[in-house]
């Protein structure tokens, strides 16, 4: 333990000397919610190329259950919400926790739009939380993953209450909530990264990881965040220093630096949009070496929002289903 802090302090202190001169850009911290990212809006791009998709809309289901806005933590007059997705007919079994994060670059976006995944999954038996974070219109990296790590502790000091297994904890996302999935699957309970959040007195390690179209390397050559030329970019923004001022905490706040022989299984599904899974294939590569199990699903004629929508909307929940039931059976 004392040598995992001792390393944590050197790699901070690598960080905040990489910024000396260079002052953080809080422009974006505007206080207001950046609604440039809906179910709609994506919609109306994407159906322009695509006009065979529908959208899809939220259920209606009689065996699932719903609590909205239940706050999981509270800092100052900021509370944090979630929502919670179970199936009612199944009192008797201790189930598996899916915890399922928004995407929208870190910037917008909201913890609405998966609720029909979120439904639909519940009907399979699972337990379905979609938590809220702080965005960067609010505050920079790494508060929402402070925020959504708080979030996991929550779950899993509610373990009882909603019948889950405290080992079957499986954290997933979309986009920005895809790379968001994957850090805080491969940074479990590292000091720098757990804030000063709720529950501290659970554990925030995640049991799986289901990476939808998140990026897995801010700095891989694959990726294709940064490019500042026409507007600042979103994760620009949400660091508050470019690429090229700040390189060592775009590396730092990628997924792919921590994978080690404690990451948790992983499942990828992918669009075909390549630059939105930068890094997976050495992260796959890593995984191997360490006789971790992971799974890749491709959508080859998708867009980035394929799980918005149908054909891919029943695919993808039978693919969560298929890899969950693997590697927990």
């Amino acid at each position: 333990m004392k040598r995992i802090r001792k390393a944590w302090v050197c790699i901070l202190i690598t960080i905040l000397s990489a910024t000396i001169g260079v002052s953080q850009n809080l422009n974006g911290i505007t206080g207001n919610r950046d609604t440039s990212y809906t179910n709609a809006i994506a919609f109306a791009k994407d159906v322009k190329k695509y006009p065979q998709i529908k959208l899809v809309e939220e259920f209606t289901l009689e065996n699932v259950q719903e609590e909205k806005d239940i706050i999981y933590c509270s800092d100052g007059e900021r509370n944090l919400k979630l929502d919670v997705f179970q199936n009612i007919t199944q009192i008797d079994s201790v189930r598996t926790a899916i915890i399922i994060i928004h995407g929208g670059g870190w910037r917008s976006g909201d913890k609405s739009q998966h609720f029909p995944l979120a439904q639909k999954l519940a009907s399979l038996g699972y337990v379905c939380f979609t938590p809220e974070y702080r965005l960067s219109t609010e505050a920079l990296f790494p508060a929402a993953v402070h925020d959504l790590k708080s979030a996991i502790r929550w779950v899993r000091s509610n373990a009882k209450k909603y019948r889950i297994d405290p080992e079957k904890i499986v954290i997933s996302g979309f986009s920005a909530g895809g790379e968001l999935a994957a850090f805080l699957g491969t940074t479990s309970n590292m000091p720098l990264y757990e804030g000063y959040g709720c529950e501290k007195n659970s554990s925030s390690h995640v049991n799986a990881i289901i990476d939808m179209d998140g990026t897995l390397s801010f700095v891989h050559s694959e990726s294709g965040e940064g490019d500042d030329s026409k507007s600042i970019s979103a994760a620009t923004h949400w660091f508050g220093y470019s690429k090229k001022e700040n390189p060592v905490l775009w590396q730092a706040a990628s997924p792919l630096s921590y994978v080690n022989q404690k990451t948790p299984p992983t499942l990828f599904i992918n669009s075909s949009v390549d630059r939105m899974h930068a890094g997976r294939e050495d992260y796959t590569n890593s995984l191997k070496v360490y006789g971790i199990y992971s799974e890749i699903i491709s959508f080859e004629t998708a867009p980035h929002s394929f799980v918005l929508y149908h054909p891919w909307f029943n695919p993808t929940i039978n693919g969560i289903d298929t890899f969950l039931i693997t590697i927990f059976r």
